[in-house]
């Protein structure tokens, strides 16, 4: 009999969206049929739709805490799965996941997962918000059946913080597509050609959303730092894009920094990069970190959460302490100046990655949480090439 999953995320897009997606796309369809609802989304929502998902927009589910919008978000939810009669509802990220469980507590569905794809709380927020974050993840966990941590990061800190019970928490990697463009010589020129770039430029690039968690401020005066110049390519858009750019120009490094915004063609573009950066405060596992190990990119990255789980120091790329742009700097200008080891920290990267982080890895761990008394139903991989994106 096939069971019925509503898939609920607030933002299908980027890395927690994609992970969402191709997990719903790669279960079994003769024992699940899934539903995805969202707040908002981008070209995600048209593949899920392409593989036979049902997509259902509540636009009143929003990231912002707004109480007004939130009490309507609920409402829709709680109407939604009291009419559809689910089988089981799967949560990803902070809103979605306290008024989707909610909601489908009160609805009497059978089994309730969550995805933490990260926290809502880290280090760098008032310590009375920090602790009313884990209060509420805290009472959430009785209503939970079974939690899916990103990474293993992640889970340490959900079972640190005691949000989760040992017997409730499983731990995934990201689902990523693999890799269509390999780094090489000739795609690295053809990835340069895209962006206007000299084919002798030393090129950071990094991939993710403009705003205060991935701290591109950090970024910015990292290079003006390095004693390597290098041009820094970002990829993503996000609420300061504009403010970026302003702080570049106030440096006089304007003409060493492209913001390119959203893009769609992301895997051609990453061969571009002599290294991948990442200055992010907080994370889960940035799927767009094991994106550019697939693409054989070697990475410089913060050390939080998740990341050393794919990143290890002077193995597989080089970590960093969050919010230090002169430790930032000093690595990248490592990698750069040399390339034998960088590229051998990229070559034992894509080893180490094996099939943990394909989407059909994902697909037969949701089909083992979700329905536990029958453990073992095979997912199937399908191939979503095309889903680039900048998360």
């Amino acid at each position: 009999m096939t069971q019925r999953v509503a898939h609920i995320i607030t933002r299908c897009v980027a890395g927690a969206g994609g992970v969402a997606v191709r997990g719903a796309v790669s279960l079994p369809r003769d024992l699940y049929s899934s539903t995805l609802v969202v707040g908002s989304g981008d070209v995600l929502l048209d593949a899920a739709r392409a593989h036979g998902v049902d997509v259902v927009v509540v636009p009143d589910l929003v990231s912002p805490i707004s109480p007004a919008q939130d009490a309507r978000a609920y409402r829709s939810l709680d109407s939604f799965l009291r009419s559809e009669s689910f089988d089981i509802v799967h949560t990803h990220s902070a809103k979605a996941g306290v008024l989707g469980r909610v909601a489908a507590s009160r609805a009497g569905v059978p089994r309730i997962v969550h995805t933490l794809h990260g926290f809502p709380w880290h280090d760098f927020q008032p310590a009375v918000v920090r602790q009313a974050y884990i209060r509420t993840e805290r009472t959430l966990a009785r209503i939970t059946d079974a939690y899916l941590a990103v990474g293993t990061g992640v889970a340490v800190e959900a079972l640190r913080r005691r949000v989760v019970r040992p017997d409730q928490l499983v731990t995934i990697g990201p689902a990523v597509e693999p890799a269509p463009v390999i780094a090489s010589p000739a795609s690295r020129a053809r990835a340069r050609t895209l962006l206007g770039l000299p084919e002798d430029a030393t090129v950071v690039g990094t991939v993710g959303r403009m705003d205060f968690q991935k701290a591109p401020e950090v970024m910015l005066e990292a290079l003006t730092r390095m004693r390597t110049p290098a041009v820094l390519v970002w990829v993503g858009g996000g609420p300061l894009l504009e403010e970026t750019a302003r702080r570049a120009e106030a440096a006089g490094i304007r003409d060493r920094v492209v913001l390119l915004g959203n893009r769609e063609d992301v895997p051609q573009l990453l061969p571009a990069f002599d290294v991948f950066a990442m200055s992010s405060r907080y994370e889960g596992l940035p799927c767009a970190i094991v994106e550019a190990q697939e693409c054989g990119i070697p990475v410089v990255a913060t050390s939080v959460n998740a990341v050393s789980d794919v990143v290890v120091p002077g193995v597989s790329g080089l970590l960093v302490a969050p919010q230090d742009p002169a430790q930032l700097a000093a690595a990248l200008d490592h990698a750069l100046t040399h390339p034998r080891q960088a590229a051998s920290w990229a070559e034992h990267a894509r080893a180490q990655l094996g099939t943990r982080y394909e989407a059909g890895t994902l697909g037969a761990t949701l089909c083992e949480v979700y329905t536990p008394e029958q453990a073992g139903p095979q997912s199937v991989p399908i191939p979503l090439h095309g889903w680039g994106r900048a998360s």
